[in-house]
């Protein structure tokens, strides 16, 4: 693994950070031009947005023999100081997945202006060493939507998201309007788990919140909550309901019960920064149906749940969304949801 062999290149030499976190080798000063990435909270193997993160630098790495840096931090406050060390260090390009970096990263890009910063899901650091990249999340959600509806025998769906901010309220509006085009009689109901970053790794308030949903009638419940979300396809399983999955594919995680995941293509975007690291540009990136960068994810795990019928609405749905054809409405863009 990348983070052994590295640490094996400099036993020994251990920085610890505030908070307990050891960084095996971290001193700066040391000249290296390896890539790295520091997870947000949630941890790395939260099979949700973090681990698309590791798995696409897993792949670079992999593909290339390459090595790279990573981190899983423990709480909020440790963020800067990471951030920093990681800079000190050498690493090169710093990838950030997740909107709560860019504090930090707005303060320390400019004392390092030779190390290049990729952050996910946050476009407002505006700074020649930083790329920002942001997903139409409100597009994969509507095809979501799309077939939440389709699928639905009570005509009541549900949503369970981790934070209470703009950027998940894309995922439920996206959602919405999805369900509410595809049946307008259709009821959609709108949950979030709390206001801070602990709302990203509480499986139980988020199995709660959707058996709340099955008890008001919901038969498919969408989770865009990180490691939560694991506790919303949980209780669709032991319902005997459905789930939709987040970021990552997570149909495997219960097949049968999932009857898809919107996919975030977090782990093309590291990729992509760690292969691109010699043609690095700054500035904003924006990718949706059209480049790939999200969408639903169609498997062997999810196959006999989805009908032909429900395959063309989807199709013919992106195919519109591409075209401009639908536009689909982005929650943070006026606070607002059709």
């Amino acid at each position: 693994m990348t983070g052994t062999t590295f640490a094996r290149r400099f036993a020994g030499r251990a920085s610890v950070l505030a908070g307990g976190i050891a960084l095996s080798a971290l001193m700066a000063g040391t000249a290296l031009a390896d890539p790295a990435i520091i997870y947000d909270l949630g941890g790395k193997f939260d099979k949700s947005f973090n681990e698309a993160g590791f798995n696409g630098a897993t792949q670079w790495a992999k593909e290339t023999g390459g090595h790279f840096q990573d981190l899983e931090l423990q709480n909020d406050a440790q963020r800067e100081q990471a951030l920093r060390r990681f800079a000190a260090s050498d690493f090169s390009p710093i990838v950030l997945p997740g909107f709560n970096w860019a504090s930090a990263l707005a303060k320390i890009s400019g004392e390092f202006p030779g190390t290049d910063f990729v952050i996910i899901d946050d476009d407002s650091v505006n700074s020649p060493n930083v790329k920002t990249i942001t997903f139409k999340a409100e597009d994969g959600s509507y095809l979501a939507g799309v077939l939440a509806a389709l699928k639905s025998t009570t005509g009541k769906v549900g949503f369970v998201g981790g934070m209470d901010i703009p950027l998940i309220h894309d995922f439920f509006c996206g959602y919405k309007q999805g369900v509410m085009a595809t049946n307008p009689d259709a009821e959609v109901f709108e949950n979030y788990i709390g206001t801070t970053p602990a709302a990203w790794n509480d499986p139980v308030a988020a199995g709660e919140l959707t058996k709340a949903d099955f008890d008001r009638g919901a038969d498919i419940v969408y989770a865009a909550a990180g490691g939560s979300g694991l506790g919303v396809l949980q209780a669709a399983k032991d319902a005997g309901k459905l789930g939709i999955g987040v970021d990552s594919n997570q149909n495997y995680l219960q097949p049968g019960s999932v009857l898809t995941s919107v996919l975030k293509r977090v782990d093309v975007a590291v990729y992509d920064a760690f292969k691109n690291a010699d043609k690095f540009q700054g500035g904003h990136e924006v990718l949706g149906l059209a480049e790939d960068g999200v969408g639903l994810a169609m498997d062997d795990n999810n196959k006999p749940l989805i009908t032909d019928a429900m395959t063309k609405a989807i199709d013919d749905a992106k195919a519109k969304i591409v075209a401009g054809d639908i536009k689909v409405h982005k929650y943070s863009s006026d606070s607002s949801c059709p």
